[in-house]
């Protein structure tokens, strides 16, 4: 629990202190309720202290030689592994994520830190011929200053990480805040990580605090120019607005409704594997989960059958134990609101082929199916061990009942015919799609974000040079000009 004690304050030009503020975020371990930390939220001076103290430092960190950035990632990579341990337990506690989880995040982690050592030395400029004699153009690829991250809770450390480490690699510096459900594993512990990596003071600070105090601060305040915001769609809308009334860019990863989709020529068991992974991993609780699966209709009975077997099989109960396959969701507040979206559906026409009961914050999973084709339910992300079956006749109306959600982030297709698959996946209005695979998937030298509603703009890779680095156009005049005037 050390980790609870040691880092459960504010990070602000590489100090831990209290926030200034009137009351506490208070994390709770979401399995069994018990205290991990008790945080005095920061005020909006601390907001303006924490930028500032960005601001200083990222002026010299720019000019550090990239092939020395890039040791710090080298060695924060050697402290996750070290850490390795108690960096599980902190999320096992905080988050309520299993053993299967756990491991996923942590060893995405390491991908982003060893993506991150690349990226520092990605900044590549360019130079363009001119139509005028002796005229030299040269583009530089520059760092944009100061970044704002806004982080969720489901996969906090990774999900932190992944914006905070390729902006930090590319010379910026950064102000992180970490959803208010996981201020030490989306806050506390990237900092602490990047302070023993040897970080200088500035380039990294952690705010904990929330709306009700800081109001839109965090997004109007002058210094940063670019916002990563990751979390739902309706708080997105609002980063965006605000982002965009004081000139700021936004990058937004949202919300999702991505469906797995079963051909008729599928190997379905499988398919079960992939769809009944897709969907459960981390309770549902992740913007890419298969929220439907769709089944030829050729396919649909054994399918179904071999499908609710393996969902009517899961382990629900303590993260911790490793047999464990569905944990608690965030809070009692979020399982309630998917035991209701359960209960709605059902009163209105869709069948329970298994009907999960929910104890606190442990809901165990839901398979719906007969879902009226025009139920609100088939719209919605449903952040929550539940799923919908949906059947289909033919890959035109797969097409179509696909695409029939505001969202577009990630899908899966399964056949036996690879091309027939690329041809399906082409259609379907998604940033990512996977043919005979899980639709939970996430690479750091592939860009990665969603149509529609799911987001605007991509990270990783060579997008996220895109994303947290601007172009400066310098001509040189070699001899005279020649002015008409």
């Amino acid at each position: 629990m050390s980790f609870f004690d040691d880092v459960a304050f504010q990070f602000i030009d590489g100090e831990w202190r209290s926030g200034s503020g009137s009351w506490d975020i208070v994390d709770f371990n979401p399995y069994n309720g018990e205290k991990l930390a008790s945080i005095p939220v920061a005020t909006a001076e601390e907001i303006d202290q924490a930028y500032r103290a960005a601001e200083r430092a990222q002026r010299e960190w720019a000019e550090v030689n990239p092939y020395t950035r890039r040791l710090v990632f080298e060695r924060a990579l050697k402290i996750v592994d070290a850490r390795e341990a108690e960096l599980s337990d902190a999320i096992a506690a905080e988050v309520g994520g299993t053993h299967a989880k756990v491991g996923f995040e942590l060893h995405l982690v390491r991908e982003f830190l060893r993506e991150a050592m690349q990226l520092a030395l990605r900044a590549e400029g360019r130079i363009l011929p001119s139509p005028i004699d002796g005229k030299e153009n040269r583009l530089y690829r520059l760092p944009v200053g100061v970044v704002g991250v806004i982080s969720p809770f489901n996969f906090p450390l990774l999900l932190s990480m992944k914006s905070v480490a390729p902006a930090i690699a590319l010379g910026n510096a950064v102000v992180l805040k970490p959803h208010q459900n996981t201020p030490i594993c989306g806050g506390g512990l990237v900092a602490k990580i990047f302070e023993e990596a040897g970080l200088p003071a500035g380039v990294l600070n952690v705010v904990v605090t929330d709306i009700a105090e800081i109001g839109d601060a965090l997004i109007e305040h002058p210094v940063p120019r670019v916002i990563s915001f990751t979390g739902s769609e309706k708080v997105g809308r609002h980063v965006a607005t605000v982002a965009a009334a004081h000139f700021k860019h936004a990058v937004l990863e949202l919300g999702g409704n991505s469906a797995l989709v079963v051909l008729d020529d599928a190997d379905l068991d499988y398919a079960v594997d992939a769809a009944v992974f897709s969907r459960f991993v981390h309770q549902g609780q992740v913007c890419m989960a298969a929220n439907r699966v769709l089944v030829d209709r050729a396919v649909e009975r054994e399918f179904t059958e071999k499908f609710v077997a393996k969902v009517a099989s899961l382990k629900v109960g303590d993260p911790v134990d490793p047999q464990t396959h569905i944990g608690p969701l965030i809070n009692e507040g979020q399982a309630e609101a998917v035991s209701a979206m359960v209960g709605r559906a059902v009163a209105e026409g869709a069948t329970a082929l298994v009907h999960g009961e929910t104890r606190g914050t442990l809901v165990a999973p839901s398979v719906l199916g007969d879902v009226p084709q025009d139920s609100w339910i088939l719209g919605q992300e449903i952040f929550g061990p539940v799923v919908l079956l949906v059947p289909f006749d033919g890959d035109e109306e797969a097409v179509r009942l696909t695409n029939a959600t505001p969202y577009g982030l990630s899908g899966a297709v399964h056949t036996a015919d690879i091309e027939r698959g690329v041809r399906f996946a082409k259609r379907i209005e998604t940033g990512m799609i996977h043919i005979n695979d899980g639709t939970v998937h996430d690479e750091p030298i592939v860009p990665f974000g969603g149509e529609k509603s799911s987001g605007v703009g991509r990270l990783n890779g060579d997008a996220v040079v895109e994303a947290f680095t601007t172009t400066k156009w310098i001509s040189i005049q070699h001899g005279r000009s020649r002015f008409p005037f």
